[in-house]
C-alpha cells in the first residue's frame, strides 16, 4: 500500500443505501395546526415546566430558611411563562442593566414586562431558579470525591429531557456533523475549558450532532473532562460513538466530523492519498495541511474550490484542486457552526456566576432555534397560502414571547369572586306594628323605664327595636333618641 497523487485515478466506493429509522424530518403530526409557541412545547413540555417550578420553590423555601431577605410567593405555572416570555424578549431588545426593563424613563419606558412582572418578582425567581431536587442535590454533595459523584446533577432533569426531545421530534437528513460547540462562562468551575482557535474560548465545552441541511441540534453533550471517557479510544472516538445512537439514526448517514505523503513545500492545491479497502486517507495543503478520512468519497474527481493566491506580488483568484471529501465536508461540516450562528443571533444568555443557570439559557436557546428550525420545516411541507414566507427568527421569536403571556394570563386560577356586599345599614325611622288596635300595641320601653307600665303603643323603632309612644301629646320616640 503506497501514497498516490492528484494524476492517479481513485476508484469511487459504492453509495451506501439510505435507510433511516424514519422518514427524514419532523416526526410529529406534521397535518396539524402548530403555533411558535405548541413548537417550543415540544422541548419545555407541561411535565418539564412542572419539574422546574416545583424545583424552584422548594430552593426558594431552602434559601429562605438560611436567612436570605427576599419576598416570595409559590412560583407558578402562570408565573413561570411571563418569566420565560421576559427571558425570550431579553434577547431581542437589549439593554445594559437588566433593571432598565423595568425603568420608566425615556427611552426605557417599555410598557413590558413591567406591565406583565414586577422586577422584584423576577429577580426573585431567577435568583432562585434551580432544576434539580434541592434535596437530591445535598444527596449528590456527599459523594463528591467518588465515582457515584454526578458532576451534571444540577441540570440533569432538563439536560435529559431537551436531548431526548430533540432526537424525538425530528429525523436527520443524509448528511450530519459533529463538532464543539462553546458556551460562555465566568463562573469558576473546573469544567470550564479553554479553547484559543473559537470565538468563545473561556466556557462550558459541548459536542453536537447536527443535521447538515438545516442546522437542526439533534443531539449533543457536555464534556465534564478526560476522566469521563472510560472507552480508552480517546475524547474524538468517544465523542463520535457517544453521538451516534445508530438504532435511532438507523444506516446510510454521512458523517462530517473535524479532525498523508505530502512534500515539505508542497503547493496550494496539491494533494497525496492512500486507501485501504473502503477507508480512503487524504493530505491535501490549502494555506495549511488538510488530513481527512473518508468511507464515500473518491480520491479526486476534478472538483475545484476558489482561493486567493498572490502571484508576482499580485492577488489573484484561482480555482484550487480540492479533494472531494474535502469539498463535501466544507459543504455539510457547518451544520453546528449555523446553529450556533442562529443561537448566538438572539441568545436569551444572561450573566450568572451559576453555571447551572447558564445551561438553563442554553437550553431555551436550543428549544427556540430547533422550533424556527421545524416552523421552516413545516412551512416547506405544508406550502400553507396564507404566508407567502416562513418567520424569520427574529419574527418567530416575538411569538412565542407574545403567546406566552397570553397562556399565562389563561392559565392563572380566576380572581375570587367580589364579597356580597354589606346589607342596607336601618336608620332610626317610626313604624306600626299592624292595623289591629287591641293586637298591635306594646309597651312603651321608656314609659316602662320612667314606671308607668301600663302605657301601650302602637309605633316602634325599626332600627332600635322598641315600642315608644309617638303622638301630638307625648313623643317618647325623640325623648328615647335623645338618651340613647
Amino acid at each position: 500500500m503506497s501514497w498516490h497523487n492528484r494524476a492517479e485515478k481513485d476508484k469511487r466506493p459504492d453509495p451506501l443505501r439510505f435507510m433511516p429509522a424514519r422518514i427524514p424530518g419532523p416526526t410529529f403530526d406534521t397535518k396539524a395546526s402548530w403555533s411558535p409557541l405548541s413548537l417550543f412545547q415540544l422541548f419545555f413540555s407541561a411535565t418539564v415546566v412542572r419539574s422546574i417550578i416545583d424545583n424552584t420553590n422548594a430552593n426558594a423555601v431552602k434559601r429562605l430558611q438560611a436567612g436570605k431577605k427576599f419576598i416570595w410567593r409559590a412560583l407558578t405555572v402562570s408565573d413561570f411563562y411571563v418569566f420565560m416570555a421576559i427571558i425570550i424578549f431579553s434577547g431581542l431588545v437589549n439593554v445594559h442593566h437588566r433593571a432598565d426593563y423595568w425603568r420608566k424613563q425615556w427611552p426605557y419606558n417599555f410598557a413590558f414586562p413591567s406591565e406583565k412582572m414586577p422586577r422584584d418578582c423576577f429577580e426573585a425567581i431567577l435568583w432562585s431558579l434551580h432544576l434539580s431536587n434541592p434535596r437530591e442535590d445535598e444527596e449528590n454533595e456527599r459523594k463528591r470525591n467518588t465515582a457515584e459523584y454526578d458532576r451534571l446533577f444540577k441540570i440533569k432533569p432538563l439536560y435529559t429531557d431537551i436531548v431526548t426531545a430533540c432526537q424525538a421530534n425530528f429525523q436527520p437528513n443524509k448528511n450530519i456533523s459533529i463538532d464543539e460547540r462553546m458556551v460562555a462562562s465566568k463562573a469558576h468551575i473546573s469544567m470550564k475549558q479553554y479553547m484559543k482557535d473559537k470565538p468563545t474560548k473561556w466556557g462550558y465545552k459541548l459536542f453536537v450532532l447536527a443535521d447538515s441541511a438545516i442546522a437542526y441540534t439533534w443531539n449533543f453533550f457536555v464534556y465534564c473532562g478526560k476522566s469521563a471517557f472510560t472507552t480508552g479510544q480517546g475524547l474524538s472516538y468517544s465523542s463520535v460513538m457517544d453521538l451516534l445512537p445508530f438504532p435511532l439514526l438507523g444506516g446510510g448517514y454521512t458523517l462530517y466530523a473535524e479532525g498523508n505523503d505530502l512534500p515539505k513545500k508542497a503547493e496550494r492545491g496539491d494533494l497525496r492519498w492512500i486507501r485501504n479497502e473502503k477507508l480512503l486517507f487524504v493530505k491535501w495543503m490549502d494555506t495549511r495541511e488538510v488530513n481527512m478520512c473518508s468511507t464515500v468519497h473518491e480520491a479526486f474527481s476534478g472538483r475545484t474550490v476558489k482561493r486567493q493566491v498572490k502571484e508576482a506580488g499580485v492577488w489573484q483568484t484561482k480555482a484550487i484542486p480540492v479533494p472531494d471529501a474535502v469539498a463535501d465536508y466544507n459543504q455539510n461540516m457547518g451544520g453546528v457552526d449555523l446553529s450556533d450562528a442562529l443561537i448566538g443571533y438572539y441568545s436569551v444568555s444572561h450573566k450568572t456566576m451559576k453555571w447551572y443557570k447558564t445551561f438553563f439559557y442554553h437550553f431555551v436557546d436550543i428549544a427556540v432555534v430547533n422550533s424556527f428550525l421545524l416552523h421552516k420545516e413545516l412551512f416547506k411541507i405544508r406550502n400553507e397560502p396564507t404566508m407567502t414566507t416562513p418567520h424569520t427568527q427574529k419574527t418567530f421569536r416575538e411569538q412565542p414571547a407574545a403567546e406566552m403571556v397570553e397562556f399565562a394570563e389563561g392559565s392563572a386560577p380566576p380572581p375570587p369572586p367580589p364579597p356580597p356586599p354589606p346589607p342596607p345599614q336601618l336608620t332610626c325611622m317610626p313604624m306600626y306594628y299592624g292595623s289591629n288596635a287591641t293586637q298591635s300595641r306594646r309597651y312603651c320601653r321608656l314609659c316602662q323605664d320612667a314606671g308607668l307600665p301600663r302605657v301601650k303603643t302602637p309605633v316602634y323603632c325599626r332600627q332600635c327595636q322598641v315600642p315608644l309612644c309617638f303622638t301630638s301629646k307625648k313623643n317618647c320616640f325623640q325623648q328615647w333618641h335623645d338618651l340613647h
